[in-house]
């Protein structure tokens, strides 16, 4: 848990809304989003399916364009910012999806090495050392060469940690980590992902539904019907 955070926001929202389809098509999925995180706070954000959850954490990962309010990333505005901004966003957040969203056809280190191509900066033998070392951190040292259909559910969300740290990315996003995983799988899953972000001092928003893990988090935010509810928000374990 962490004890030490910084007083300067990683993430900032304020009154978000967004759209789904055009004319009589277009529907309201979030309303009047307000919700700050420090930096180095581990937060999770849960409620009901279809609440919107998701939705909000693609448009802070930018992997979806915010239409109105403010959403600022690192000090960045998103809501009409260009594509180059969005770009560098995205360089400064790890993204884990539900279904690990792993390349079939690549070996564990080829896809962790994928999260280091958008930032072009690494030459493929440094990629490929940095991959083979946080593989190391998670456990695989002995599966980098192993594809996805080789490997456990547990181990496949394991290179799906690895491949969105492997950066070193300022602000972790992770939708669902342990839906596909049991008891003790996903317990070592979010266990490790909280243990190697702390230790590269990053920010975490996790989306779940687990209740097993919410012990993990500084801070417990609840979402439905695309609005914040505030009474239950709900501050736990904020010291050690």
């Amino acid at each position: 848990m962490n004890t030490i955070l910084s007083s300067a926001p990683a993430i900032l929202v304020e009154q978000l809304d967004h759209f789904f389809g055009e004319g009589e098509l277009r529907k309201q999925v979030l309303f009047a989003i307000n919700l700050a995180i420090s930096a180095g706070e581990i937060v999770i954000l849960t409620g009901p399916s279809g609440s919107g959850k998701t939705t909000l954490l693609s448009l802070m990962g930018g992997l979806r364009s915010p239409q109105s309010g403010s959403l600022r990333i690192l000090g960045t505005e998103l809501v009409g910012a260009a594509k180059t901004v969005v770009v560098e966003v995205r360089r400064s957040c790890g993204y884990i999806f539900q279904a690990h969203n792993l390349h079939s056809s690549l070996t564990a280190q080829e896809n962790v090495m994928m999260g280091l191509e958008v930032h072009g900066q690494y030459a493929r033998a440094e990629r490929r050392e940095r991959a083979v070392e946080i593989l190391n951190l998670v456990g695989l040292e002995a599966r980098t060469q192993y594809y996805p259909e080789s490997l456990s559910g547990g181990q496949k969300q394991r290179v799906a940690i690895a491949r969105a740290l492997v950066s070193h990315p300022q602000i972790l996003l992770a939708d669902e980590p342990t839906a596909a995983l049991d008891k003790q799988s996903g317990r070592d899953v979010v266990e490790l992902m909280q243990k190697l972000a702390q230790e590269q001092g990053c920010t975490i928003l996790m989306v779940t539904h687990d209740n097993r893990i919410l012990d993990v988090a500084d801070r417990i935010v609840y979402m439905e019907d695309g609005k914040l509810a505030k009474r239950e928000v709900e501050t736990v374990l904020t010291t050690a």
